[in-house]
């Protein structure tokens, strides 16, 4: 969701496991994705964390040879809208299009699926654009996967206003199962993750939709898991609680089946070894009536993530608001906003946030922008800087709802978050999303390579500060 109606995030605004796996679906009465197969061992037990700041990296006793053994990669992906070119030699993280595309010519037994809307071609909004063509090259992708007798299926915000899109009416005639999830009954929100889990193995996590624009016309991060079946498997989990909640009338449980617990969380990270790297890592979700036991929430992983922070604090996200932003009236919710300040006041840490400006953005956020950095004082060594960024229109005018970052990110010297939802109230107490925190220790890390990536936007002509003097250009602005 986001500052006005329409993709990518607010379009809801105006309106398996083996026997776990399958006694979960009794109890709504309906079918299950098939599974995908025999899990592959590659990833090591989750472990605690000893006392102090930071992970216990020396493996225990019988542990070394099979974290030599761990093939787990990481890898961060990206789309840059066309026409916005950065200064050469910047960093640069693999195109998100290429990755879609590669993991779906890799899925053997299923993908799984969970996407706010869907949107992958230029008819689904009457546009006729070549910018389209890599969605439509995604869809026709989906459906050579189900030729080959791959599983597909997809877990859907309901209602969804983009009623014109016939995506998953081709799916499902090919085969794909579709749950289309009516959050808005069970919890007041929308569907609003954006994650993949493929043969059980593989994980695509991040901001963008599955929509052409998307891949072409929307500023978007996201991260690929490679061979870690213990996190997909753990990811998958929260797959499933969408998919039970997608049955014919279905209603939020009590309590979860124990099958979709958690075992691997803010306090039991994986460990392992990615591409030889020690790295701890975990997903979070929300909201917390669909966090089975031991699911740490998404809202908790981030305070976690910012409370440990030394050295930066890094953000960017599309919409901030210390507010509710869905429900009337609104209320305040100073929780992230508060974290923030903390960082910069308490610790001395220099946090920077980078929030989108776009023609669909809400000007009502502009005066909390502005109170984050007054309160920045360098005579008192409190370093707190906002700046927006712009994605120029220029010959683009004609798609909508495009032209945008939509980034949701934050990094610190000792971990990477990467999310799903914007950071505002509604995302984290009645909306569905998704992070997975990571922490790296070697060069080149994970938040290393995050950070580089933060920084070039941060230092680019398209990242204006808020003192006024700057042109807001293609962007609704409030100098």
């Amino acid at each position: 969701m986001g500052a006005k109606a329409g993709p990518p995030e607010v379009l809801a605004a105006l309106a398996v496991l083996g026997l776990g796996a399958a006694l979960l679906c009794l109890l709504w009465g309906a079918p299950c994705p098939p599974p995908w197969g025999q899990r592959r061992p590659e990833e090591e037990p989750a472990w605690s964390p000893g006392p102090g700041s930071g992970p216990a990296w020396e493996p225990l006793a019988g542990e070394a040879q099979r974290l030599r053994q761990n093939s787990c990669r990481l890898e961060l992906v990206e789309s840059l809208p066309q026409d916005l070119p950065f200064a050469a030699g910047s960093p640069s993280a693999r195109p998100l299009a290429q990755a879609w595309l590669q993991l779906l010519d890799a899925a053997q037994e299923s993908v799984h699926i969970a996407s706010y809307y869907w949107s992958l071609t230029g008819a689904d909004i009457g546009v006729n654009d070549s910018s389209s063509q890599l969605g439509e090259a995604v869809l026709q992708k989906l459906q050579q996967v189900l030729s080959r007798n791959v599983s597909v299926a997809v877990a859907t915000s309901h209602p969804t206003l983009a009623r014109s899109s016939t995506d998953l009416q081709v799916l499902e005639a090919r085969g794909a199962q579709v749950r289309r999830v009516p959050m808005g009954r069970l919890t007041g929100g929308v569907l609003h993750s954006k994650f993949w889990v493929v043969d059980g193995r593989h994980v695509y996590l991040g901001s963008a939709n599955m929509d052409w624009r998307s891949l072409t016309q929307v500023k978007e991060l996201g991260v690929v898991l490679h061979n870690c079946s213990r996190l997909a498997g753990d990811l998958d989990k929260t797959f499933q609680t969408y998919w039970a909640l997608g049955a014919p009338h279905a209603a939020l449980p009590r309590r979860w089946p124990h099958r979709l617990s958690s075992h691997i969380n803010l306090a039991r990270p994986l460990r392992a070894r990615f591409g030889g790297v020690p790295t701890a890592a975990y997903f979070s979700a929300s909201p917390p009536a669909l966090c089975p036991a031991g699911r740490t929430r998404d809202l908790e992983a981030l305070l976690a993530v910012m409370r440990a922070a030394r050295r930066f604090l890094y953000v960017s996200v599309m919409d901030y608001f210390p507010t509710t932003r869905f429900s009337r009236p609104a209320r305040y919710w100073p929780v992230l906003d508060s974290a923030l300040r903390e960082a910069a006041f308490s610790r001395r840490v220099p946090v920077r946030l980078l929030v989108s400006c776009s023609l669909h953005t809400d000007p009502g956020m502009f005066p909390f922008l502005r109170s984050l950095q007054a309160f920045s004082n360098p005579a008192a060594n409190v370093s707190l800087d906002v700046k927006v960024f712009i994605v120029p229109v220029g010959n683009h005018s004609s798609i909508p709802f495009s032209r945008m970052s939509h980034s949701k990110f934050m990094v610190t010297e000792k971990a990477a978050y990467v999310g799903t939802s914007n950071w505002s109230e509604d995302y984290f107490s009645s909306t569905t999303g998704a992070g997975l925190v990571v922490s790296q220790r070697a060069a080149g890390s994970a938040q290393e390579q995050l950070r580089r990536l933060f920084e070039r936007d941060w230092s680019s002509r398209y990242a204006v500060g808020l003192d006024g003097r700057a042109p807001g250009q293609d962007c609704v602005w409030r100098g």
